[in-house]
């Protein structure tokens, strides 16, 4: 056992960094004091949180509320915070292993994964994961999104799909409530679009929504849900789900009610429709622009698959999003998979190509098992990692430079503008100050908001390093 603390860098501050850090200072050997432990967590975003921040629709604020409980274990100081750090540019493997007895890699999925059919390269085709990013305020995407499409069509059926379909659909003004940035709300604000198509291969009993994500559907103003009957089909595997799931059960109720109750004209000025048994093999265009899209219809084998019937259907629409999934990015200096995208690892070790762990080298979160599950099922994914790192402390390599200030030195040496967990307070006071004073009523309206975000990377540092501006704090 080390006679000084392990020093421990986690690369990703989203739920699953977080997580992983919280879960080895509270392990059993350091509460007994038989280990001590000092970890470092570094994120390429000058803000914190992750996924919660920038992938999480905003009109979400239940999940919002993750971030309070990730909030509280960093704001306890026994974990320390380098924010605008990008892995690979700021700092490498090489660094971290001379700096750290292990390193734990919590990098996420943030990709969008591949769909090949032809035509996905079109004008107005999109990643849901970019579109995510942009309205999450992203400081490393554009600030303006093209929104010129009056018909759209999403691909998937998960909960990305239908935040997707949501924020496309619903009026700017609905969502001014939250913390999205003024640049969104504007390209929302001008978004001329009537109708938007959320098409799924499966059907409605393979959906892979939560109840909670289905039924906010119903809560969008002004905005009609179109479904229709020759989607509704069910297998015998269907049937089983729905008796012995509660979950497949409840959303399987909530759309065959809303198929019955629905009004036989649209009287809402935008309609989102739902779809089942469409699976899309090409994307039509018009002089290098997306014009339609067309799909085979399916059907359902009895396990609750599909295969395809041969009949072909087209939609005219101007604008495809796909939403079928994350993808892991490969990261400099370790092993990837790009079949599923993720640092090969075994339990949480990370793995070479021949098979053999990477000494004091983990990985945790969608980066170690890809992009499938509740943002909650990370806390067993670093439980797993953890332990396995515990189990390993006799033969961890020991750091080379392990006292506290050396990365500290590291960093300013190479002009890395890093910001901490005090600077994330200030930028999280600024936030909350631009929502206190938003104007409201000079857009007709009588809201509140809590905060409003800051997307510019520059200014993001800039607040978290020095504070706001006089000019800022005046605005404000």
């Amino acid at each position: 056992m080390l006679a000084r603390p392990l020093r421990v860098a986690v690369v990703g501050s989203g739920p699953a960094g977080v997580y992983a850090a919280d879960i080895l200072t509270k392990s059993d050997l350091v509460k007994s004091g038989e280990l001590s432990v000092s970890i470092d967590l570094f994120d390429r975003y000058p803000a914190p949180f992750g996924l919660i921040r920038y992938g999480v629709a905003p009109d979400h604020p239940r999940i919002k509320g993750i971030i309070q409980a990730l909030h509280k274990v960093l704001d306890r100081g026994d974990i320390r915070f380098f924010g605008n750090v990008d892995y690979g540019t700021d700092i490498s493997l090489a660094d971290l292993r001379k700096h750290y007895d292990a390193v734990i890699f919590a990098t996420g999925a943030i990709d969008d994964a591949a769909l090949n059919i032809p035509g996905i390269d079109l004008d107005g085709s999109f990643g849901g994961a970019d579109f995510v990013s942009w309205y999450d305020g992203h400081p490393d995407v554009a600030r303006e999104w093209p929104l010129e499409a009056t018909e759209i069509a999403v691909l998937g059926n998960g909960n990305v799909a239908l935040d997707v379909a949501r924020v496309l659909s619903k009026h700017a003004d609905d969502l001014l409530v939250t913390e999205i940035p003024e640049n969104v709300y504007a390209g929302l604000k001008a978004s001329p679009v009537t109708d938007v198509h959320v098409f799924g291969r499966r059907g409605p009993a393979q959906i892979k929504f939560t109840p909670l994500e289905l039924r906010e559907l119903s809560h969008s103003k002004d905005v009609d849900i179109i479904l229709y009957p020759e989607d509704f089909e069910f297998d015998e595997a269907s049937d089983e789900a729905i008796k012995t799931n509660n979950q497949v059960k409840t959303m399987v109720n909530t759309l065959t009610n809303w198929l019955v109750e629905q009004p036989e004209e649209s009287t809402a000025s935008r309609r989102l429709h739902l779809h089942f048994l469409h699976n899309p093999v090409e994307i039509l265009g018009v002089a290098g622009k997306v014009a339609g899209i067309k799909f085979e219809r399916t059907e359902l084998d009895g396990t609750g698959n599909a295969r395809g019937t041969g009949e072909f259907v087209e939609y005219p629409v101007q604008a495809v999003y796909r939403s079928i999934g994350y993808f892991g990015s490969a990261l400099p200096g370790l092993p990837y998979d790009p079949v599923r995208g993720v640092i090969p690892n075994d339990g949480g070790r990370v793995i070479d190509e021949s098979g053999t762990p990477m000494p004091g080298v983990y990985a945790t979160g969608w980066i170690k098992r890809g992009p499938v599950g509740l943002i909650g099922h990370t806390k067993g994914d670093a439980l797993e990692t953890i332990g396995f790192l515990l189990e390993d402390l006799d033969s961890l390599p020991a750091a080379e430079a392990p006292a506290e200030d050396a990365v500290v030195e590291l960093l300013d040496a190479r002009g890395v503008e890093f910001t901490s967990w005090e600077g994330w307070h200030a930028l999280d006071a600024h936030e909350r100050s631009l929502g206190e004073n938003f104007d409201a009523a000079a857009l007709g309206l009588e809201i509140s908001r809590e905060r409003v975000k800051v997307v510019a990377r520059d200014e993001m540092i800039r607040i978290s390093r020095q504070g706001p501006s006089a000019e800022e704090q005046s605005d404000s």
